[in-house]
């Protein structure tokens, strides 16, 4: 399948993980992906392995000018934007009673003023040409109210409330907006924390039964990306092998 033969796709979060992942797909069905990440390394090589004009570029999410320099650069080379896919993402373990005001504005800072900026500057880039596909990343944390996290799951739900809006304000221009919410993923962040040592538990609430990885998630986000996805725009669809119903 070539579904994004001439398209240009921002990855956010590209240098490991599921950003790698989506980016990697998007380009392997004929994207021209911009890596992006905090670790400019990363996102280097994950250009490099997609190949043909893919390039990559080093941002801070959270920073308006980091932002406003990115999108300079991506309309510069690429002269426009089609597909972003906002996967960036701090994924933290700290228990409330640990939780103090500097740690849940560090988390915010990416997951959530990060996705404004990023979707701001995405939009404006998309209308140019009256069409664009938006995927945020949420997380069906959301909905199971995941312990040791309380910034965390307010972010995502802060995403899902977000892009729901942003597809009322978007939809005149032909751009869609969508929310991925995947479970629990075997990621490389993910074996940095405690989380790793969650995966038996939540593979007992999985009506699938198994790990996640990051290409089970890839699927969902490359169908919502795409010219096949048009009449679908504002929509949350968890990607969790059923944990969460609803």
């Amino acid at each position: 399948m070539r579904r994004f033969e001439g398209r240009v796709a921002l990855v956010s979060g590209a240098a490991q993980g599921i950003g790698k992942a989506v980016a990697e797909r998007l380009g392997a069905e004929g994207a021209t992906v911009v890596a992006v990440d905090i670790q400019g390394d990363g996102a280097a090589a994950t250009a490099k392995a997609i190949g043909g004009k893919s390039f990559a570029h080093a941002a801070d999410i959270g920073d308006p000018e980091s932002v406003a320099k990115l999108f300079a650069a991506v309309e510069s080379k690429a002269g426009k934007l089609d597909v972003l896919v906002n996967v960036a993402a701090i994924v933290p373990f700290v228990k409330w009673d640990e939780l103090t005001f500097e740690e849940w504005r560090r988390v915010a800072r990416v997951n959530f003023d990060g996705l404004f900026l990023m979707c701001k500057a995405g939009s404006d880039l998309m209308r140019k040409n009256n069409y664009g596909r938006i995927v945020n990343f949420g997380s069906n944390s959301m909905l199971a109210g995941t312990p040791n996290m309380a910034h965390y799951v307010a972010t995502k739900g802060g995403v899902f409330s977000f892009t729901r809006a942003l597809a009322t304000e978007l939809g005149g221009y032909k751009i869609t907006a969508n929310t991925v919410m995947p479970g629990l993923t075997d990621t490389e962040g993910v074996q940095l924390t405690p989380h790793k040592d969650a995966f038996g538990f939540v593979d007992m609430l999985q009506a699938i039964k198994g790990k996640g990885v990051p290409d089970d998630i890839v699927p969902a986000v490359a169908f919502l990306a795409s010219e096949e996805a048009h009449w679908i725009t504002g929509q949350a669809l968890n990607v969790d092998a059923g944990m969460v119903r609803w």
